[in-house]
């Protein structure tokens, strides 16, 4: 508990702090007013809408894993599911590569299908983060993370493919921009993409592609500046393109904001980025919330015709407001919650106990045992 007069202190300590870098949130308003004026209504088109999302590894962790098993899991807000698989930070890689790959290198899988387009038959020639473990370099869980992403765009590539009924609005959960790829492999996918878009219009259909992120680093630096010169402050649901050169200010890799189009002479052209950032807001209020949004490259001049079909969606959002219902949809369907939670952490606690033979009785009493006793201090 602070004293009083501690809290005094610290008042004049910040106060001093905020004086000092006034500066900074002055330079932010100069950066964001010019977008002021570019500020644009959205006009509510239909469509249908398919959004793809991951099992979350880090909303479902276990009470109980001493095997740090997890789940990667993708189903979209149909309720559809493209992939299950189980691994553990020391699932041998030859192991995943078997799922996907038969022994000719054709893909069985989403995944193996991309990594075939890709002209890759190791995962660690797809990207450099999923190096198998050396002596020197012990493993690491967060490679499942890596492994769950990639999954994520085998399957939206894989679903550019089928047959449909209507024109669709794609929503990817995230921005249209990855870090993970080995290096030139991620624009070789979105030229695939872009090609897969282009044949299904021969067959009539068009298809959107828009990533959406919860959050994101541009609208983190920015936030409090747009509020303040009056940014997408309208009566209505509204949209305002995000300039490359802000983007690159609000991240730490010059190339995860760098689009093809302001590529240097010179330099090759951008390796993580598929999409161009909008900020969008869906509701009527002046104070609704504000998302990034990204636009397929190659579709960011239909921005206004592809965000009228997100409005749409974004209108009959439940439970989160003015967020398009069909990516709350595939959250929740993909969400390990309540009953299913349950299921699984039975499963690998009856799993461990066959493997334990004849001592299961110590696991029984190690169950009972509480593995937090530190937390009773709150």
């Amino acid at each position: 508990m602070l004293e009083p007069s501690t809290y005094a202190n610290l008042a004049e300590a910040i106060e001093a702090c905020v004086e000092g870098d006034r500066e900074l949130l002055d330079a932010l308003r100069r950066e964001i007013a010019p977008l002021k004026a570019s500020v644009h209504r959205i006009q509510p088109r239909r469509a249908t809408a398919v959004s793809l999302v991951a099992t979350d590894g880090g909303n479902n962790q276990l009470r109980f894993d001493p095997f740090l098993i997890q789940l990667v899991r993708v189903v979209d807000s149909q309720n559809n599911e493209y992939c299950l698989e189980v691994v553990t930070p020391n699932t041998p890689h030859e192991e995943l590569e078997a799922r996907h790959l038969d022994p000719k290198g054709k893909g069985k899988t989403p995944l193996g299908r991309m990594m075939e387009f890709l002209g890759v038959r190791r995962l660690q020639d797809l990207s450099p983060m999923l190096r198998p473990p050396s002596p020197d370099r012990p493993v690491s869980p967060s490679w499942v993370g890596v492994y769950r992403e990639l999954m994520e765009w085998a399957i939206l590539f894989d679903i550019l493919k089928k047959d449909f009924a209507s024109d669709t609005l794609l929503i990817f959960d995230g921005l249209l921009r990855s870090k993970v790829f080995a290096k030139g492999l991620f624009t070789k996918l979105l030229e695939g993409i872009e090609a897969r878009i282009q044949e299904q219009r021969k067959n009539r259909r068009n298809l959107y592609l828009v990533g959406m992120a919860k959050r994101s680093k541009v609208l983190d630096r920015y936030r409090l500046a747009m509020r303040l010169e009056g940014v997408l402050d309208t009566p209505y649901p509204a949209y305002v393109e995000v300039p490359r050169d802000v983007e690159k200010k609000a991240y730490i890799w010059s190339e995860y904001a760098r689009g093809n189009e302001v590529a240097l002479e010179g330099e090759e052209v951008n390796r993580m980025v598929g999409g161009k950032m909008f900020l969008v807001k869906f509701g009527a209020s002046r104070y609704d919330p504000i998302w990034p949004v990204d636009i397929f490259e190659p579709q960011r001049n239909r921005a206004q015709e592809i965000l009228g079909y997100l409005l749409a969606d974004a209108q009959a959002g439940f439970p989160v407001l003015h967020y398009p219902a069909s990516l709350q949809k595939a959250h929740e369907s993909a969400a390990l919650v309540d009953f299913d939670f349950q299921v699984l952490q039975d499963k690998i606690f009856a799993a461990i106990r066959k493997s334990l033979r004849e001592e299961a009785g110590a696991l029984d009493v190690f169950h009972l045992q509480d593995a937090d006793p530190a937390r009773r201090r709150y």
